[in-house]
């Protein structure tokens, strides 16, 4: 059985919108053609 007390003693709450925007701001994040670029020039850094 679950003990709610127990349960809301460990809720932590989630980011508000604008804390979850500039945490994704802050962080160097990549979409996947960008990943797929970085690759692309490391092999062809290797090759050279």
């Amino acid at each position: 059985m679950i003990d709610f007390d127990e349960e809301i003693k460990k809720f932590k709450p989630s980011l508000e919108v604008g804390d979850v925007e500039e945490a994704i701001e802050a962080g160097d994040l990549k979409d996947m053609m960008g990943i797929m670029e970085a690759i692309l020039n490391l092999l062809a850094d290797k090759r050279r």
